[in-house]
C-alpha cells in the first residue's frame, strides 16, 4: 500500500488495520473508550474505580488512538522504502506520557468532558497519579526525549534504541538534609504505553572465546563462540507528532534469560541455581546507571551498553530483510545516530554483524559501517569520556577486541602516513590507551567509525576541535561539525505553561507551537502596557501554583511576589551550586548586618540529584539543605529571603518550575558545560538568565539581547589562563571581606547545628584548590546579582525583558535543530503518512 492511498478503516488492510470504533477523537468516543477498558482490559466497574485505574482507562484509550497513526506509519516505510534515523541512547528521559499524546492528538478538551462523565471535575488529578517513566536521568535523555518527539512532529521516520529500565536511577529523598536514594519502582502500577514484541527478540552473546577458520571459499575468518548469552525483548513505546499522522516508536530492549528455570538444579535442592541464570541475565535492564565503583558495577554497565546495541543493529538489519532489502545497502536505509558514547560500541558491533554473519569483506564492512554512524559528544570532562580496561573489555568481547586491534592498525597507518615519525599523535589517537592500565577509548572508537562528530553548542564544537580531539579534527577537519541543542515547545511552552500558551495563541496565532519564529511578532508588544501586565499576570499566576507546591512538599511558605530565582540540574561541581550557596550566605550576612538596602526579596530554589557515590555533590545538597534550614527560620528573613530544595526533581516537577521562574541560574564554568537544555526551557518561559559563557548561554544571550541577560564571570580562555598559571584561591577570598565572612560563618558550624567539621571538605577544596573557580569568579557574580535585584525593583522593565526572552527563543527549539540534523549530517528527508478517512 501507498503512503498516499487512502487508509479504509471499515476493512482490514494488510499490516495496517484500525477499528472505526476506537479511532474517533471525540468526547463520546473517548468516553467509550475508557468504559470499555475499564470493564475489559482493568476488569473494574465505574463506581468502584481508584483515581489510576481511570488513568489507566483514559491511557489505554489515548493509545487506541495512537495505533491507527502509528501502524500507518509502520506501512508507510514499508511500502515506501528510505532512509529512516536510528537513535541510539543509554537514556530517554521522556516524562509522562499521556497529556503529551493528549495534546498531539489534539484531544485535551475532550479527554476532560469524559472524565467529568465519571465525576473527575480536571485533568489534573488524573495527571497527578502517573508515574514519571524512569528511563533516564539528565539532561542526555531529556534531550534525546525532545529530539524523538521533534522527528514525529516533522514526519521523519525514525526509531529510538534504548533500555527498558525495570527501575529509574532512583527517587531522591532528604533526609536530615542528606540525600537518601530510594528505588524508582515506576512500573510497579503497569505502565499502559508500552507495546510488547516478543516475537522480534534477539539474542546477544558476552564473553567466551573466538577460533579462526577458513569458510568454503578458502577466506580466513573468525569466530565468537559466546559463554553466555541474553534475549534482548523489544517494548515499543509509539511517539506521536504534533497534530500529524506520523507516529514514530521509541524500541526498548528488556533482558530475559535463554533458560529461564534449571529443573535438574531445581530438584537437587540448588534453588538459586535453579534461576540464576535468570536473574544474572535479566539484571541486564534492572537498572539504570549501575554504580561503577565497583569491578562488577563497571563490567554491568558494559555489559548494558553492549546489550542494547547489539539487539538494535539486529533489529535493523533485520528489517532490511524483511523488506527484502540488500545488507549492503544499510547505509541508504538506516542513519545511526550515537548519542554520547554510552552506545559506541555499535562501531565494532556492527562491524562484527557484517563480517561474521553476513560474510562481507573488510573494506565492505567498513565503507557500510563508516556511512551508516554520526556521533554526538557531550561533555569536555575528560572522566566522562569512557574508557574500559583492556582486560575487562577482552573478557566480555573477545570478538570485539579483534576487530577493534584491526581497526585501530590500519586506522594508525593513516595517521603514520598524515604524521610521519610523530609517535605522541599516534599515541593520543589510538583507540587503545598505552598509558599506565592498558584501555579501550570509547570517544576515539567513536570518532574513528563515524561519518560526522558533533557537538551541541557553538563553543562546545569549537572545544572539542580545539582541545579535546584536535589532532582528529586537523586529520578529518570536514567531519566535525555543530548542532546546538534544542527542547521542544510541546512539553516545556503548551504543557506546562497552558496560560502563556494561550496568550501567545492570541498574539501570533496558534502555529507558533510549529513554527517558534512566529514569536518574533511579541517584540512589537515591548512598550504596550496593558499587554505587558497581562504577560506578568500569566507569570504570577505559575508562581502561585508552584508556591502551593512547595508549601505542600516542604512545609516552607514563600512569597509568590518574590523573584523567584532557580537553580535546577545534576548536582555537580561544575555546575557550581556551591557558588550560589555562597552568594546566598552573603546576602543572609547583609540582612542580619542592615545593609540590605536595594536587595529584591527573593525565593531561591534548588532541585537535582548526586551521583549516589559522587560525594562531593552529596554535600554540596546537605550544605544547601543546611543553608534552607538556617534562613527559613530566622524571623530577620521574613519577606526578605527563603531558600527551598525540591526532593527529587524529575521531569514532572520541571513542568512546573520553568514556568514559573524569574531568575534562570545558569552558572557552570566556563568551557565546561557542552550546551545545557535547561537554561532554554526557561528562556522559552519568559526567565532571564543570569550565567557565564559558557555551553548554549552564549548562544542564547545573541539571541535575546545582551542588555537582557546577566553576564558574569570568567571567559573559557582566561579560565585556561588560571589552570596553566600558579591560581590561588586565598588571594580571591582575601580581596573579598563578604566572602572571607561568609566562609567564616560555615566554618563555626552555624549551617550545620555548630558542626563545625561537616563541610569543612567543602571550604578546604574551595580555599586550596578550588578546580572549578568559585573563588575566581565570586565577586563577579555578586556585583551581577546585585544588578539582579535592580532591575527587579522596575517591574515594568523586567517583563519587557522577560518578553524579549520568549519572543527570541525560537531557535532553541528541537524542531530546529533536528531540521539541522537532518539536512548536514543524517540526509533523511520527511515520509508523509497520509490517513484521509474521517474517523470522528
Amino acid at each position: 500500500m501507498s503512503s498516499s492511498q487512502p487508509l479504509d478503516l471499515r476493512l482490514p488492510t494488510p499490516g495496517c488495520y484500525a477499528d472505526p470504533e476506537r479511532a474517533g477523537t471525540g468526547a463520546d468516543a473517548v468516553f467509550d473508550g475508557m468504559t470499555e477498558h475499564l470493564f475489559f482490559t482493568i476488569g473494574k466497574l465505574a463506581p468502584t474505580a481508584s483515581l489510576h485505574d481511570l488513568y489507566k482507562a483514559l491511557s489505554y484509550a489515548v493509545r487506541d488512538r495512537l495505533m491507527t497513526r502509528y501502524l500507518a506509519s509502520m506501512e508507510a516505510i514499508r511500502a515506501q522504502p528510505q532512509k529512516s534515523v536510528a537513535y541510539l541512547s543509554a537514556e530517554f528521559l521522556i516524562g509522562p506520557q499521556l497529556n503529551s499524546n493528549l495534546l498531539n492528538l489534539g484531544i485535551q478538551k475532550e479527554a476532560e468532558e469524559a472524565l467529568r462523565r465519571f465525576g473527575i471535575e480536571s485533568l489534573e488529578h488524573i495527571l497527578e497519579v502517573e508515574e514519571e517513566p524512569g528511563l533516564g536521568n539528565g539532561g542526555l535523555g531529556r534531550l534525546a526525549a525532545c529530539y524523538m518527539e521533534s522527528l514525529a512532529s516533522l514526519q521523519v521516520p525514525a526509531t529510538g534504541y534504548g533500555i527498558r529500565y525495570e527501575f529509574g536511577i532512583f527517587n531522591q529523598l532528604i533526609r536530615d538534609g542528606w540525600q537518601v536514594e530510594v528505588t524508582d519502582k515506576w512500573l510497579k502500577g503497569g505502565w499502559p504505553w508500552e507495546l510488547p514484541q516478543p516475537d522480534e527478540a534477539c539474542f546477544v552473546g558476552f564473553g567466551g572465546r573466538t577460533e579462526s577458520y577458513r569458510d568454503d571459499n578458502g577466506n580466513y575468518r573468525s569466530r565468537w563462540i559466546p559463554a553466555e548469552h541474553a534475549i534482548g525483548v523489544p517494548h515499543d513505546v509509539p511517539v506521536l507528532g504534533y497534530r500529524v499522522n506520523s507516529c514514530n516508536r521509541l524500541r526498548l530492549w528488556r533482558a530475559d534469560a535463554t533458560e529461564s528455570f534449571d529443573f535438574y538444579a531445581f530438584n537437587i535442592g540448588d534453588y538459586y541455581g535453579a534461576v540464576e541464570e535468570k536473574v544474572g541475565s535479566e539484571t541486564l535492564s534492572k537498572v539504570l546507571y549501575p554504580n561503577d565503583g565497583t569491578d562488577e558495577g563497571r563490567r554491568l554497565r558494559l555489559k548494558q551498553q553492549h546489550f542494547f546495541v547489539s539487539c538494535s543493529l539486529q533489529d535493523m538489519l533485520r528489517s532490511l530483510e524483511k523488506r527484502d532489502l540488500p545488507v549492503e545497502d544499510f547505509a541508504s536505509h538506516w542513519t545511526v545516530q550515537l548519542n554520547d558514547t554510552h552506545p559506541a560500541i555499535a562501531v565494532a558491533e556492527l562491524m562484527r554483524l557484517l563480517i561474521d554473519d553476513h560474510h562481507f569483506v573488510w573494506e565492505k564492512a567498513w565503507e557500510i559501517t563508516t556511512a551508516s554512524v554520526a556521533y554526538t559528544n557531550h561533555t569536555l570532562l575528560p572522566e566522562a569520556l569512557e574508557k574500559w580496561d583492556l582486560s575487562l573489555f577482552k573478557s566480555l568481547l573477545p570478538r570485539h577486541l579483534e576487530l577493534i586491534y584491526e581497526i585501530n592498525s590500519r586506522f594508525l597507518q593513516q595517521v603514520r602516513l598524515r604524521f610521519p615519525g610523530n609517535d605522541l599523535i599516534q599515541r593520543k589517537l589510538s583507540i587503545i590507551d598505552e598509558e599506565g592500565g592498558k584501555a579501550v577509548r570509547m570517544a576515539n572508537l567513536a570518532t574513528i567509525g563515524a561519518h560526522h562528530v558533533n557537538g551541541v553548542a557553538a563553543l562546545h564544537s569549537d572545544l572539542v576541535k580545539r582541545q579535546l580531539l584536535p589532532e582528529f579534527a586537523e586529520l578529518w577537519p570536514g567531519k566535525f561539525t555543530n548542532v546546538t541543542n534544542g527542547v521542544t515547545p510541546r512539553r516545556w511552552v503548551a504543557l506546562a505553561n497552558p496560560e502563556l500558551s494561550k496568550l501567545l495563541e492570541k498574539q501570533v496565532g496558534p502555529d507558533w507551537i510549529t513554527n517558534m519564529e512566529l514569536l518574533k511578532q511579541l517584540e512589537s508588544k515591548e512598550a504596550d502596557k496593558g499587554f505587558l501586565e497581562e504577560f506578568g499576570a500569566t507569570k504570577l499566576s505559575i508562581k502561585r501554583k508552584l508556591a502551593g507546591y512547595i508549601h505542600r512538599q516542604t512545609g516552607v511558605l514563600v512569597d509568590p511576589s518574590s523573584l523567584f530565582d532557580v537553580q535546577v540540574k545534576r548536582i555537580h561541581e561544575y555546575k557550581r551550586q556551591h557558588l550560589n550557596a555562597l552568594q546566598i550566605i552573603t546576602q543572609y550576612l547583609r540582612i542580619k548586618n542592615g545593609k540590605a538596602q536595594g536587595m529584591a526579596p527573593r525565593t531561591v530554589i534548588f532541585g537535582g540529584k548526586a551521583a549516589p557515590g559522587y560525594y562531593m555533590a552529596k554535600l554540596i545538597i546537605r550544605f544547601l539543605n543546611g543553608i534552607a534550614e538556617t534562613i527559613n527560620a530566622d524571623p530577620d528573613m521574613d519577606g526578605q529571603l527563603r531558600v527551598v530544595f525540591l526532593p527529587d526533581y524529575n521531569v514532572k516537577l520541571g513542568e512546573q518550575v520553568y514556568p514559573a521562574t524569574d531568575l534562570s541560574e545558569q552558572i557552570s564554568t566556563a568551557g565546561k558545560e557542552a550546551s545545557g537544555t535547561g537554561n532554554m526551557k526557561f528562556a522559552m518561559n519568559g526567565a532571564l538568565t543570569i550565567g557565564t559563557l559558557d555551553g548554549a548561554n552564549i548562544e542564547i544571550r545573541e539571541r535575546v539581547g545582551a542588555e537582557n541577560f546577566f553576564l558574569f564571570g570568567k571567559t573559557e580562555s582566561e579560565i585556561m589562563e588560571l589552570q596553566n598559571s600558579e591560581y590561588r584561591p586565598i588571594d580571591s577570598i582575601k580581596a573579598m571581606p563578604e566572602l572571607t565572612e561568609a566562609l567564616r560563618l560555615i566554618e563555626l558550624g552555624h549551617f550545620s547545628n555548630g558542626d563545625g567539621e561537616l563541610f569543612r571538605p567543602l571550604t578546604e577544596n574551595l580555599m586550596n584548590s578550588d578546580p572549578f573557580f568559585v573563588m575566581a569568579d565570586f565577586a563577579d557574580y555578586l556585583r551581577v546579582q546585585d544588578n539582579v535585584s535592580r532591575a527587579w525593583t522596575d517591574r515594568y522593565q523586567w517583563n519587557q525583558m522577560s518578553l524579549l526572552n520568549t519572543a527570541r527563543s525560537g531557535f532553541f527549539s528541537s524542531d530546529r535543530s533536528i531540521r539541522e540534523y537532518c539536512e548536514s549530517i543524517w540526509k533523511v528527508k520527511p515520509l508523509n503518512v497520509e490517513i484521509t478517512c474521517d474517523v470522528h
